[in-house]
């Protein structure tokens, strides 16, 4: 062969690497996009470059995979819809302390499901992995039980709180209806 054929080859070999590149990185992009859902525009905003963020994601994929996450057993279930309901009625009386009492009941929940319980933001990017629909609830929820914290929340703010803990506390628990997921690979 002469040498602008092997040029020629060698030009469209690293075309066709390149092409592949491009298509398994799109292809990945989509899929944290898709698994992710508002999780994933929320990390891109707060890293401020895709490539980064979509680096973060995989990692809490990884992460998560490696915890041996399980529903948690009926019994386990009623008992802490029960606790649910007593920190619901709790609200009436001291909403401030039913905040707390929800928080720590999620953080049960996490656990008992096989969730590490070490600081919030680490929590919440285990959540965002298996229920990216309700860790902005999350996020909400803990935002308003740290303004509670320092004597800022009045008792709307409290309400709320309680509603977006609800959320993610009946998906945790299996009991919250949910859409069907996509199949990460």
């Amino acid at each position: 062969m002469s040498a602008w054929v092997w040029i020629l080859l060698i030009l469209v070999i690293v075309l066709l690497v390149i092409i592949a590149w491009l298509v398994v990185t799109r292809r990945r992009s989509e899929q944290l996009r898709a698994g992710f859902g508002p999780e994933y525009q929320r990390a891109v905003a707060e890293r401020g470059d895709r490539r980064h963020a979509e680096s973060e994601l995989a990692a809490r994929q990884e992460r998560v995979e490696a915890l041996h996450i399980r529903p948690l057993p009926p019994a386990d279930r009623e008992r802490f819809a029960t606790d649910w309901h007593t920190a619901q009625a709790h609200f009436v009386d001291d909403p401030g302390s039913a905040i707390q009492d929800a928080d720590h009941l999620v953080a049960e929940v996490m656990q008992a499901r096989g969730y590490p319980v070490g600081k919030f933001e680490q929590r919440a990017a285990d959540i965002s992995v298996d229920h990216p629909d309700v860790v902005e609830h999350y996020r909400a929820a803990h935002q308003i039980a740290e303004t509670n914290g320092r004597g800022e929340a009045n008792t709307e703010d409290l309400r709320q709180a309680m509603v977006h803990y609800r959320a993610l506390f009946e998906e945790l628990l299996g009991t919250r209806e949910q859409k069907p997921k996509e199949v990460r690979s």
